[in-house]
């Protein structure tokens, strides 16, 4: 019986039968639309409420979410809703350093409701110098409504529209100097909305990447993306720096900004600490665009290993022992 590995996330859902080198088979936004259990079909599209299941990384609505998988949602759910014959977690960090055959290392995950910054030895998380912070494309898409908003104030743009002109144009200035420069002189490029109007996106793509880099930029008092991974290495034994070091791994969606990458990589080089991450480049083999879903990949991985091997949490061991099995059989 072929495993089935599901990843959801703030913004999408990607799911499919564990096969390392393929992406997975579904990927669907994670939102919903719900109506009232009382509406009549009549006006129900009326009073549509949006519903968002995992908000920055965590589930916050487990109906909303078990309505959107049908067939799973985590441990007690999959087993007394859904009868399945065995189930297995991980952390993203771990599954992220999997899917290019590491099992220590550091992932700066950077998705679409938070940023993850996480240390793994010997494919267990550190927790004590893994940090979770509040910065994701969602908040880089209203920084770029927000930039938007004051070169086009008449022009009405949805944050569908922006999320669309975000992943079509925003990008990372080669490093502080050259996104100065391009703040007082940047090239323009025409983009037609859906009503037709016609705008031009410049600085305001550099701006959106640079805030992952300079966070005061969204107002917040915090050191860029390169700066707090190499606060997190710095507080694990220096033993482990090496193996930390040489690999890092960049995932999340956001981590696919055109430039990012590059410029992550120049700022670790030029860094003042002694620290200096470098970034591993995914196998030729795995699929294009593997930051955009490494966390699914190394699930499938895993799931090769842990089910044929009985290492999984199977039916038995949750009736014999309840929901915390999950505790002593995973992760």
């Amino acid at each position: 019986m072929e495993a089935v590995v599901v990843d959801a996330g703030s913004k999408l859902l990607k799911a499919g039968f564990a096969v390392p080198d393929h992406p997975p088979s579904m990927i669907i936004p994670t939102q919903m639309k719900c109506l009232p259990a009382d509406e009549s079909s009549a006006d129900a599209s009326l009073h549509e409420i949006i519903v968002d299941p995992v908000v920055r990384g965590f589930i916050s609505d487990w109906d909303a979410m078990e309505d959107l998988l049908q067939e799973n949602s985590w441990c007690k759910l999959m087993f007394e809703r859904f009868n399945i014959s065995g189930f297995y977690a991980s952390d993203q960090a771990v599954l992220s350093l999997y899917a290019i055959g590491r099992i220590s290392g550091c992932t700066v995950d950077i998705g679409h409701g938070k940023m993850d910054i996480a240390t793994v030895i010997e494919g267990a998380v550190q927790q004590i110098s893994s940090r979770r912070f509040e910065l994701g494309g969602l908040d880089l898409t209203n920084l770029l409504a927000q930039e938007l908003g004051k070169s086009y104030p008449l022009v009405n743009l949805s944050i569908s529209d922006v999320e669309k002109i975000k992943e079509q144009y925003a990008c990372c200035a080669e490093d502080d100097d050259a996104y100065e420069k391009l703040q007082l002189s940047c090239p323009e490029e025409q983009h037609t909305l859906p009503d037709g109007q016609v705008i031009k996106i410049g600085r305001e793509r550099y701006t959106v990447g640079e805030a992952l880099f300079q966070p005061s930029i969204l107002g917040l008092q915090a050191h860029g993306v390169v700066e707090q991974l190499v606060h997190c290495i710095s507080t694990v034994s220096s033993e482990n720096h090496r193996q930390l070091l040489e690999n890092t791994v960049l995932c999340g969606g956001t981590a696919s900004m055109s430039g990012f990458e590059d410029r992550f990589q120049k700022e670790a080089s030029l860094c003042s600490s002694a620290i200096r991450p470098c970034v591993v480049k995914p196998p030729e083999y795995m699929p294009e665009s593997l930051s955009k879903f490494s966390a699914w990949v190394g699930g499938a991985i895993i799931a090769k290993v842990v089910f044929p091997q009985n290492q999984h949490v199977t039916k038995a061991d949750y009736d014999e022992t309840g929901p915390s099995i999950v505790h002593r059989k995973c992760y």
